[in-house]
């Protein structure tokens, strides 16, 4: 395909980017306690990026009420292209709660100063980045990166991409060009770079939502290469819910954690069993994402969280080493963090008294039909 055919992909792409939103508080929570009701405990929650269907799981916890079941009101803090998450939650008055990737968190603990932010749930028990390229390019490995313009994301989004380049004896700048990708599939479609980052829930449906000019009909999976990194090797956790260790060290918290975390476990749980409901509540929580991608990504998202070997929010010590290791071979952390960077008592006792399935073994991904511009 020229690049002039592809770039008329690109106007079907276009009713697909998402908007550069600024990271504005937009408080999400239950109605006010009964009068005579015991005071909720208020918390907030910071988003690691704009309200879509990956966070689906607190907006419904919020919607059905699980929070202020738990005593809890809770405000979500928006995330976005300029909210750097991992830095707003470690902040001495930053959020109680915060949504990062594992390796983002491990970074900040080394910087400084230093972040006393712990892991007290795994939200996704698997990664969700894809490195996508044309069909005709031939690159189905990170050794086919040689020579090639990646594009990747920054502020850590993009350790998975290079960590796998680094693996395959490839350095950035020497044996390929790193570029700095929007949080679209623009530069892909009009070929101005060979590879694309993607979330497998995000910016791979957005391609598939395009037209292809020579057919004119959408793109077709064959006509991509997907490298997904939980195959090569370098796959690291993503979606974990963090709290500071200086607050949790405070009377009480412990036990607004523990509540906090059982609300967004009956939260991710009604997805499960609920998309559709979870879909309109993301839409309720300010999502301006089409029907179509947003069914889209609220399949693939669940399929990130379920199952859950161990119960949601369990983390699995392998996963966790191996995120550890990937990072110190790819010089992201220059030593392993010590024991007490994540910790399983609190969703443990959150799991408690929880009647539903919280494993969700039997969970099977659904099939999604693809929609032009996602709508």
């Amino acid at each position: 395909m020229t690049h002039t055919r592809r770039f008329l992909a690109l106007a079907s792409a276009a009713s697909f980017v998402v908007s550069a939103c600024s990271g504005g508080t937009a408080t999400t929570a239950p109605s006010a306690a009964p009068s005579g009701a015991a005071a909720l405990d208020e918390v907030r929650l910071q988003l690691q990026w704009v309200p879509q269907a990956q966070f689906a799981g607190y907006f419904a916890a919020v919607e059905q009420g699980f929070y202020e079941a738990n005593g809890i009101k809770l405000t979500i803090v928006d995330g976005g292209p300029d909210v750097i998450p991992q830095q707003a939650g470690s902040a001495a008055n930053g959020p109680e709660f915060t949504i990062s990737w594992v390796p983002k968190v491990l970074e900040a603990r080394e910087g400084t100063p230093a972040s006393d932010l712990v892991d007290i749930a795994q939200i996704f028990q698997r990664s969700g980045t894809l490195s996508v390229s044309w069909k005709d390019s031939n690159i189905t490995s990170p050794a086919d990166f040689k020579g090639k313009k990646i594009g990747v994301w920054d502020f850590g989004n993009e350790f998975e991409v290079t960590a796998g380049a680094k693996k395959a004896g490839l350095e950035q700048g020497t044996d390929y060009e790193k570029v700095i990708q929007p949080f679209d599939m623009t530069l892909l479609l009009s070929e101005q770079i060979d590879v694309a980052e993607a979330m497998i829930y995000n910016e791979y449906a957005q391609v598939l939502e395009s037209k292809n000019p020579e057919t004119g009909k959408l793109y077709q999976p064959g006509d991509l290469n997907v490298i997904n990194w939980n195959d090569e090797g370098v796959a690291m956790l993503q979606d974990a819910l963090f709290a500071r260790a200086s607050w949790l060290a405070k009377a009480g918290n412990e036990d607004i954690a523990v509540r906090f975390l059982k609300a967004s476990f009956q939260g991710w749980i009604y997805c499960r069993t609920n998309p559709a409901d979870c879909i309109q509540y993301t839409v309720k929580a300010g999502s301006t994402l089409g029907t179509g991608h947003q069914t889209w990504m609220m399949n693939e998202i669940n399929a990130l969280a379920w199952p859950s070997p161990n119960g949601i929010g369990i983390m699995d010590p392998a996963k966790w080493q191996q995120t550890v290791d990937v990072s110190l071979g790819a010089g992201i952390i220059k030593a392993a963090p010590p024991a007490e960077a994540y910790r399983t008592d609190l969703a443990t006792k959150a799991l408690e008294g929880i009647t539903d399935d919280t494993k969700g073994a039997d969970f099977q991904k659904g099939v999604v039909e693809v929609t032009e511009g996602g709508n």
